[in-house]
């Protein structure tokens, strides 16, 4: 089931390495195995944690059908990507006027069908 929505997987926006966006379709994926659809908190909680984990603290993620945002975000640590009806942002935030580089704003609204 996992390779199934994985393979649903469309990536609307990033400035991630491949390989950390792969990780990030994958852990949705084992996301939306170990959880429902409807329960966004816990898939949010799941992936957040995982890349703290391997990436150190600071990431937020964001899972939900129907949201916008605006964040500022650090260089090369963004993600904004849908399964499905579900769209999820995953970024690890940066302090304007604190990093003098590799600070970025993004804007996302998760797209109607």
């Amino acid at each position: 089931m996992g390779n199934m929505l994985e393979g649903k997987a469309v990536v609307g926006e990033t400035d991630m390495l491949q390989a950390m966006q792969d990780q990030a379709l994958r852990l949705a994926a084992e996301a939306l195995d170990a959880f429902d659809v409807t329960d966004a908190t816990e898939i949010a909680r799941f992936i957040k944690k995982e890349f703290d984990g391997t990436y150190g603290p600071g990431w937020q993620c964001i899972v939900g059908t129907d949201f916008g945002s605006f964040v500022t975000h650090c260089s090369g640590c963004f993600i904004y990507f849908s399964v499905g009806s579900l769209a999820i942002l995953l970024f690890k935030g940066a302090a304007v006027g604190l990093e003098t580089d590799g600070a970025h704003f993004s804007a996302f609204e998760t797209l109607k069908a």
